[in-house]
């Protein structure tokens, strides 16, 4: 688990994920941070056991908006 404290483009060779995960999100409250957005993703459909979670994200809500502003100019 981590709370992303920066986000800058990034140049290495990345290709499409093939494999799709579903996710879950939160509305937390920090003591030190605020409000946090917490997104959790679970294992795969080819998981052997039970979903659970795989990879967790927190944004503060600058992080949010930076990233909110990132996928905004992606897809426009």
């Amino acid at each position: 688990m981590a709370i992303i404290r920066s986000l800058e483009p990034g140049s290495s060779n990345v290709r499409e994920n093939r494999t799709e995960v579903d996710a879950t999100f939160q509305v937390i409250e920090s003591a030190q941070q605020g409000k946090l957005l917490h997104i959790a993703t679970y294992g795969s459909d080819s998981r052997k056991s039970e979903p659970k979670v795989s990879q967790v994200l927190q944004l503060n809500k600058a992080m949010a908006l930076q990233l909110s502003e990132i996928i905004r100019r992606t897809f426009e």
